[in-house]
C-alpha cells in the first residue's frame, strides 16, 4: 500500500468508495447516512487542487481509501475518510490518518481533529482505541469545531449521537 495525493481523474472513483463505504451504514440501521450521496466532483475537485486529498492505492496504483481535510483553527481536520469494504481491516484507515498526522506534524500544526459517530464501531470508538484520538469535551470545542457540529446538525446527522474527537501529533 502506497498514500499520495488524488489525482483529478479518480475523483469518480473517491465517489465509488464512498458509497460503498457508507453501504455498512444501513446494517446497523443508519440508512439514512448509507443513501447520503458523496461530495460532488467540484467539491471533491476543490480538495484535490488545494492538496487535501489523500488516496492509499493497491500495487496497480488503484485508490482503496481516501481522506480529505480542511484547516480549521490551526489543526487539520478530517473532513472525509472512506475505505471501500474490499480493503476493509487491513489498517488502510489508521495508515492514511498517520500519514496525516506526519505531515501535519512537519508542518507544526498541532493536532487532527475529525467528527464522528459514538456509537459506531468503526467510528468513535476505532478512532479512540486505534487511532490515537480523544473525545473533546463540550468546553474543549474550538469555533470552527463547533460551526462544523452545527451544519452536521443541520443536515440531520445529530439523529445519532456525534462527538468531536482530536489527536496530538506535536
Amino acid at each position: 500500500m502506497r498514500i499520495r495525493t488524488s489525482t483529478s481523474e479518480e475523483l469518480p472513483v473517491l465517489q465509488d468508495i464512498e458509497r460503498a463505504a457508507g453501504l455498512c451504514f444501513r446494517d446497523i440501521g443508519m440508512d439514512e447516512v448509507a443513501d447520503d450521496e458523496p461530495l460532488s466532483l467540484e467539491e471533491l475537485s476543490r480538495y484535490q487542487r488545494a492538496g487535501r486529498a489523500w488516496v492509499a492505492v493497491d500495487d496497480a496504483d488503484r485508490a482503496m481509501a481516501y481522506l480529505i481535510t480542511d484547516p480549521v483553527d490551526g489543526n487539520v481536520h478530517i473532513e472525509q475518510i472512506s475505505v471501500h469494504p474490499d480493503s476493509a481491516r487491513r489498517g488502510v484507515g489508521r495508515a492514511l490518518i498517520d500519514h496525516i498526522a506526519g505531515r501535519a506534524a512537519d508542518d507544526g500544526v498541532p493536532a487532527l481533529t475529525l467528527t464522528t459517530f459514538v456509537d459506531v464501531a468503526w467510528n468513535a470508538p476505532y478512532y479512540a482505541a486505534r487511532c490515537g484520538f480523544r473525545t473533546l469535551t463540550e468546553a474543549e470545542l474550538t469555533p470552527g469545531l463547533r460551526e462544523i457540529r452545527r451544519c452536521e446538525a443541520g443536515h440531520g446527522l445529530d439523529r445519532w449521537p456525534r462527538v468531536c474527537m482530536r489527536r496530538d501529533v506535536g
